[in-house]
């Protein structure tokens, strides 16, 4: 039996990462050679990716087409990512057991049932996966796609586990599929730029109470160290003030320039 926020066996052994699977070989199989034919790549700091164990990767959210190409990015530097991902989409026939048995996450976003997401992060933690967590929660509601104020999941994560935070940028993908967009732009092929920097230090926090300031603290940590890699991806600097969703009464879920249409 698994304890639920350690992820270690009652005799305190910890099971081993899951194998690639059928699925996400087939998904492999069929995917890449199309990301590598229809996509150029620009990836850097990819000796900061852990060749073994268990790790988080903190990234930016600016489009639909982030996981395609953030899982390429990490496929290729030898490890299998494992998503957070909507409830929602578990429950789609076919679907949800496909993902499933890929090792995805389900989150229950607003729900009595958010905590068991990051208890299933923690578990795959430390049973050695590569779990990516998207701080923004959603496709970021600011203007010009910078990182918003970041959800403190990925802190609570990263203190109960103690594992490293690889913070990962990544500009491009909005180009092949703009946000909220059902339109693929293939053509010119667009580049992937995608830069991983090294673990957040977050040692400052070692052994503190898990309390909404040190989360809080910490988010912002890991967040900062997104921006700075999108900085240098971009090529310019951030805005001095995070996009606030709490401050802007924007709604977290859904396309909010549709529900804005809605009201008028």
């Amino acid at each position: 039996m698994l304890n639920p926020w350690l992820g270690a066996k009652e005799d305190g052994s910890l099971p081993r990462p899951r194998k690639i699977g059928f699925w996400f070989a087939l998904a492999a199989l069929l995917l890449r050679p199309l990301l590598m034919l229809l996509t150029k790549r620009d990836w850097r700091g990819t000796e900061h990716i852990p060749r073994e164990g268990g790790f988080i990767v903190a990234a930016n959210h600016i489009s639909y087409f982030d996981p395609i190409a953030l899982g390429h990015f990490l496929y290729d530097n030898g490890r299998l990512p494992r998503y957070l991902a909507k409830s929602g989409l578990f429950t789609i026939p076919v679907l949800g057991s496909i993902l499933r048995s890929m090792g995805q996450i389900p989150t229950y976003r607003g729900t009595k049932d958010a905590a068991r997401s990051l208890r299933d992060a923690v578990a795959a933690v430390r049973r050695g996966e590569c779990v990516i967590i998207l701080p923004d929660g959603t496709i970021t509601r600011d203007p010009d796609l910078w990182p918003m104020v970041g959800k403190t999941g990925v802190a609570r994560v990263a203190l109960t586990t103690g594992a490293p935070v690889i913070p990962i940028a990544q500009w491009g993908p909005q180009e092949v599929l703009s946000p909220y967009s059902k339109k693929l732009e293939l053509l010119p092929r667009k580049t992937m730029r995608i830069k991983a920097g090294p673990p957040v230090d977050l040692s400052e926090f070692a052994g503190q109470e898990l309390t909404g300031p040190v989360l809080r603290a910490a988010t912002d940590k890991i967040v900062a160290a997104i921006v700075e890699q999108l900085e240098e991806l971009r090529g310019e600097k951030a805005p001095p003030e995070r996009y606030d969703m709490r401050k802007t009464g924007v709604p977290e879920t859904g396309n909010p320039a549709k529900r804005q249409r809605g009201r008028r």
